[in-house]
């Protein structure tokens, strides 16, 4: 399954299949010993890589691994890999069983057109209560397919779950890889450090990828101590390179190469213009040097694939080892408490006081740590949030509870939200989040009996150190996303985005150069063609602007909103027809491939929407498929609202290039008709009981919107408030809004959420608007759930 030609032969990599020739168990049959040594080189091979990647790669590396070998020994069918990377589920179907979302159906309709999947879609319609059952369990990877479903293949069975449960296909894939490969591939103990130094040398670096709160240099210090290397006995060298320290780590490797010391150079991405001068010395020292001469190297991983400054030398000698942070509230909360000990805990003269806030600051560091891991809809952004923050804020507790006489509760929530931890947000919304744990984990009611930081986890009473370590191991909840305040839809969005994630890599990984036509796919350059002349046909021709205009009696704020779309929607169908033909004409061989015609090949051949066209586009998370119909559908929007410009009678506000001219627009006309001034206007958000369909005029004042959905709830139509999401229902449409504008000082705000409106599920930079909701509840279980209000999904 390796082969050795396409790497260096020199380095840690040799060193590694060498080794696992040594470790395949001889045979007499020449078949067996092949065997052996296949399995022995694949394994070693596969640690060897692993160890270097972060826990968020290693599946995405582990699947393709699996899928190359089955696909060479011709065990899984090409065509079949094909949908479960690519899912070209079909669009525009509506499904017929309330529990498969019309996406979920669309896949299932485009396996059903497939030989091996005939009838699946009219068996799951037929036997809707035991698909059901199937679809909805717990671990649905773990069970039995419904009738003879259950004796399809592996493969076969992935694909039919990338379609049903999504949010399981990692779990799903681990188990296919058990399956195929054997359990040691998907067992997510790491090896330990002293095994991992038996493979070094002194021509072979130890490499490790740095992550935030994580110290790997203790595991070298500690093996060091075990072999009489430390900084007391002057053969163990630190040096920490930046300011100047590049002839210092010079000179210690000069010293222990010939002496046999370890050293250690740390953070050498900050030295960039001498890393190529340390690559010479140590290829220099890798022959005849001191046999017990080590070295270790640290440095952070590039923020981005163009910024990597570490030498290829370096990396291919090396041996690279990843070490992370512990993941889930408990580990993070126990980290967090590790920052401190009992003498901490005495410190304080208002002992109660202070142990309280300390351990409610333990959580919210650990909380707003973990957060993240919920990409978008835990923080928009992400953050650097580190052990300072937490050690610096208990300092500031501690000044403050010895300098006050009452608890200065705004003081110290000013602080910490504002300052300690607020100095690392950018964002607005994440600024009122971070200031909304704070509320509810620090106020006066926390030292006034039970007190709850979760759902069924009081904060603790008066303790000891070693007490407090206890009580997270009995008293915390299992992880859910209800120790955030999130839904637990909130882990099943995270989880099918990360599922996503890893069929599209995988898919960008395929090799290129094969055609896949021996399965049935067809070669790449028939797939793109197909695709491209479809496009061509499809699309309409561009707005003629000057004639639009010529039709408009009066210049509206509605009509100049109207032409403002107009020319953006050219400019987008010009590049993308401009692309296509110049494509065209590339395969028929008129014109010479440029690396923008290969790109645009490719992207069309992965159904990801190209780069030329998104910059010229708005932002969407849609595969090119569903990008180009929901395309189709806006060109339409736009061609009847032109027809005689008179304002839809309910507007899709998802389908504008900037849904804030419009918004702006409706205030704007109410301004002029009343003679009000525009900035002292705001609008006023109803939400009707009604879909679009019921609507056959815009109203006489404001605008009726339909198209958007809600994340981290639901609105209840009924009783008109927000109301918990259902379970498996992440993003549920919302009713048609009645958006009036009115003098701001006449706003209600009570009982009232200030919802986001952002385009897509990135959230961030797509931030549209503010919509006031009205709520029964106190606003800030919706802060905490991370509420939003999304314009496409």
């Amino acid at each position: 399954h390796w082969s050795c030609s396409k790497v260096s032969p020199s380095g840690a990599f040799s060193l590694v299949f060498q080794k696992a020739i040594e470790r395949a168990p001889p045979d007499e049959s020449l078949a067996a010993r092949v065997l052996n040594l296949i399995d022995s080189i694949t394994f070693s091979v596969f640690q060897y890589t692993t160890r270097g990647l972060f826990e968020c790669d290693k599946l995405t590396y582990t699947a393709q691994v699996t899928f190359q070998i089955l696909l060479m020994s011709k065990e899984i069918n090409a065509v079949e890999l094909d949908f479960l990377l690519r899912y070209p589920a079909q669009t525009r179907v509506t499904s017929p069983v309330e529990f498969l979302s019309n996406h979920s159906w669309g896949g299932i309709k485009a396996l059903s057109s497939m030989e091996e999947f005939r009838n699946l879609d009219r068996d799951i319609e037929g036997s809707a209560k035991r698909w059901k059952k199937f679809v909805e369990s717990e671990c649905p990877e773990k069970e039995k397919f419904p009738q003879e479903w259950k004796k399809k293949s592996a493969l076969q069975r992935l694909c039919i779950m990338r379609a049903i449960r999504p949010d399981r296909m990692t779990y799903a894939v681990r188990d296919f890889v058990e399956e195929k490969l054997g359990s040691k591939y998907v067992v997510g103990r790491s090896l330990d450090f002293a095994t991992t130094f038996e493979e070094s040398g002194p021509a072979t670096p130890m490499f490790f990828i740095l992550s935030p709160g994580v110290d790997p240099l203790k595991d070298v210090e500690k093996q060091g101590k075990k072999l009489g290397y430390t900084f007391n006995n002057r053969n163990f060298h630190n040096v920490s390179l930046g300011q100047g320290q590049e002839v210092v780590a010079e000179q210690a490797l000069d010293l222990a190469a010939k002496e046999g010391h370890w050293v250690i150079l740390q953070n050498i991405h900050l030295v960039a213009k001498c890393l190529s001068s340390l690559e010479k010395k140590l290829e220099q020292h890798s022959e005849g040097s001191h046999q017990d001469f080590r070295v270790f190297i640290s440095a952070e991983p590039a923020p981005s694939s163009e910024s990597h400054i570490i030498p290829q030398g370096i990396l291919e000698n090396s041996i690279k080892i990843t070490n992370e942070a512990p993941t889930g509230m408990h580990a993070n909360l126990h980290k967090a408490l590790d920052n401190f000990n009992q003498d901490t805990l005495e410190m304080c003269t208002r002992e109660h006081e202070f142990k309280s806030i300390l351990f409610a600051l333990c959580y919210f560091h650990a909380v707003v740590a973990e957060r993240r891991k919920f990409g978008p809809q835990g923080w928009n952004r992400s953050y650097p949030f580190n052990t300072g923050d937490l050690t610096i804020s208990v300092n500031v507790l501690y000044n403050y509870l010895e300098a006050s006489p009452k608890v200065p509760y705004d003081d110290l929530r000013y602080l910490f939200g504002e300052i300690m931890y607020g100095g690392h947000i950018t964002d607005d919304w994440d600024r009122r989040l971070c200031r909304t744990y704070l509320e509810e984990f620090i106020k006066p009611e926390m030292l006034e009996g039970e007190f709850l930081l979760a759902p069924g986890f009081p904060l603790p009473g008066n303790m000891d150190y070693n007490g407090y370590h206890q009580y997270i191991d009995d008293a915390l909840p299992p992880e859910s996303p209800y120790l955030y305040g999130l839904h637990p839809n909130a882990e099943i969005g995270f989880l099918t985005q990360t599922s996503e994630k890893l069929f599209r890599v995988v898919l960008e990984m395929q090799p290129r150069d094969t055609s896949m036509s021996d399965g049935g796919v067809g070669t790449r350059e028939e797939t793109v063609k197909a695709l491209l002349e479809e496009m061509l046909e499809k699309l309409m021709d561009e707005f003629n602007i000057t004639e639009l205009m010529a039709k408009v009696e009066e210049r509206t704020p509605y009509s100049v909103v109207a032409f403002q779309e107009c020319e953006r929607m050219n400019i987008l169908t010009s590049e993308i027809k401009r692309s296509l033909k110049e494509l065209d004409l590339g395969l028929k061989g008129e014109l010479t491939m440029t690396s923008d015609m290969e790109n645009l090949q490719n992207a069309l051949f992965l159904d990801m929407v190209p780069e030329s066209w998104t910059k010229k586009a708005y932002p969407s998370t849609a595969s090119l498929g569903t990008w180009f119909a929901d395309l189709l559908t806006r060109i339409k929007e736009l061609e009847a609202w032109t027809g005689d410009f008179s304002l839809p009678s309910t507007v899709w506000l998802a389908g504008f290039f900037n849904p804030q001219s419009i918004l702006t627009a409706i205030m704007q006309c109410t301004a002029r008709k009343n003679g009000w001034p525009l900035d002292k206007m705001t609008l006023q958000c109803d939400v009707t009981k009604k879909n679009r369909e019921d609507f056959a005029s815009p109203p006489r004042e404001g605008a009726y919107v339909h198209g958007l959905f809600m994340e981290g709830a639901r609105w209840d139509a009924q009783t008109g408030i927000i109301t918990d999401a259902k379970l498996k229902e992440l993003t549920p449409a919302v009713p048609v809004i009645f958006l009036k504008a009115i003098p701001a000082d006449k706003q209600d705000l009570r009982n009232m959420y200030p919802c986001p409106v952002y385009k897509t599920r990135q959230r961030g930079p797509t931030y549209v608007w503010t919509f006031n909701l009205k709520t029964k509840e106190n606003p800030s279980k919706w802060v905490l759930a991370g509420v939003a209000l999304l314009l496409q999904v």
